[in-house]
C-alpha cells in the first residue's frame, strides 16, 4: 500500500466494521469451533480412504448416530451465533455431544471433531456480552427561587420521619 492509495474501499471497510460489531455481540468463536467440530464427526464414518489401489472404508455400525451428532453440533454452532440467549444450553449440549462422539463416531472424528466441539462448548458457557461504556450523567441544574437563592433539594424518603408522618406520608417497613 503506497502513501497515495486511499486504503480499503469504503464498502469493504463498512462491512468489515459491521462484521466486527456483529461478532462482538455473540459467542462467535464458540459457534465457529462447535460448527467446525461437527463436520468431521459427521463426515468420517462415511468416508473412504484410498491408499494406492487399496480402498479402506471407515464405515461403522453407528454411522447414522455419527451423522446425527455432527448435524446437531453444526446446528448448535449456528444457534450460538443467531440465538445468543441460548448460549449456555447450546454450550452444555455441545460438550455432551462431543463426549458422546468419542464412543459413537471413530473417537470423535479422530479427535478432529471432538476437541473443537468441546472447546467451543466451553467457550459458549464462559462467554459474557461486553458492557457498553457508561455515559457521564448530565450535571443537575438547581432551580432558583424568585429572590435568586437556590431552592432546597427535596429530602430522600425517611430522612425526616417526623415531618413525613405529620404530612400523612408513611412508608412501610
Amino acid at each position: 500500500m503506497s502513501a497515495e492509495s486511499p486504503g480499503p474501499s469504503g464498502r469493504f471497510h463498512y462491512w468489515r466494521l459491521r462484521f466486527r460489531v456483529w461478532r462482538g455481540n455473540r459467542p462467535f468463536w464458540a459457534g465457529l469451533l462447535t460448527l467446525l467440530g461437527g463436520l468431521p464427526i459427521a463426515y468420517f464414518p462415511y468416508a473412504n480412504l484410498t491408499v494406492g489401489q487399496l480402498t479402506i472404508r471407515m464405515a461403522t455400525t453407528a454411522g447414522a448416530g455419527s451423522l446425527v451428532i455432527g448435524v446437531l453440533l453444526v446446528v448448535l454452532g449456528l444457534t450460538m451465533w443467531y440465538q445468543s440467549v441460548a448460549k449456555t444450553f447450546a454450550g452444555v449440549a455441545a460438550i455432551m455431544l462431543a463426549l458422546v462422539s468419542l464412543v459413537v463416531s471413530n473417537i470423535g472424528g479422530f479427535l478432529l471433531g471432538f476437541l473443537p466441539a468441546l472447546i467451543g462448548g466451553a467457550l459458549a458457557i464462559a462467554w459474557a456480552p461486553g458492557k457498553k461504556p457508561e455515559e457521564e450523567p448530565a450535571p443537575r441544574r438547581v432551580p432558583e427561587s424568585e429572590d435568586g437563592a437556590s431552592a432546597p433539594e427535596p429530602a430522600a424518603a425517611g430522612v425526616w420521619a417526623d415531618e413525613e408522618s405529620e404530612k400523612g406520608r408513611h412508608r412501610a417497613g
